[in-house]
C-alpha cells in the first residue's frame, strides 16, 4: 500500500540508485565538492560543463552517460557518470558513481621553469636563490 505522499518512490525505496538527479547534488554525492551548497554555487558560477555545454543552473538533471568537465582550482577532471547516488557516503562508495576521464598531470621536473632549479645536497641556498624561492612561492 502506498504512503500519502510518497507515489514518487519505486518498488525499490528511498536507497535505490536514481537515473536522473540534480547536478548539485551529484557533485556532493561524489565527493567532488564539500557541501551541497558549495556545489551549488560552483555551479552557478559556471565552473562545470555537461556534455561540452556550459551549466550554469545547479538544478540541472544529470543522468549515467553524461560526462561533466568540472574546472577545479588547480586542476580540470573530466568524468563520465556512471549512475546517480542515493546518499553520501565513504568516498569507495562515492568513486563507484562516476568514472574518471582526466588526463594524468604532467610529471614536474627540476628546472623545467615551474619552480627553481636547485641541486640536491648544494648547503644552504644563497641570497639570489632564496630571493627567487621567495618570488615563486609569492612572497615579495
Amino acid at each position: 500500500m502506498a504512503k500519502p505522499g510518497r507515489d514518487h518512490e519505486d518498488e525499490a525505496g528511498a536507497n535505490a540508485p536514481v537515473s536522473r538527479q540534480r547536478l548539485d547534488k551529484w557533485l556532493w554525492f561524489a565527493r567532488v565538492l564539500k557541501t551541497r551548497t558549495l556545489a551549488a554555487k560552483f555551479v552557478a558560477e559556471g565552473h562545470v560543463r555537461i556534455n561540452g555545454a556550459r551549466v550554469d543552473a545547479p538544478a540541472k538533471a544529470v543522468a549515467p552517460g553524461d560526462v561533466l568537465t568540472i574546472s577545479l582550482e588547480r586542476a580540470v577532471k573530466v568524468f563520465r557518470i556512471v549512475s546517480g547516488g542515493s546518499r553520501r557516503g565513504p568516498y569507495e562508495e562515492a568513486r563507484l558513481l562516476y568514472e574518471d576521464l582526466s588526463p594524468p598531470p604532467p610529471p614536474r621536473v627540476p628546472g623545467d621553469g615551474l619552480f627553481p632549479r636547485r641541486v640536491r645536497g648544494a648547503g644552504r641556498p644563497t641570497k639570489r636563490e632564496r630571493r627567487s624561492l621567495a618570488a615563486w612561492l609569492g612572497r615579495e
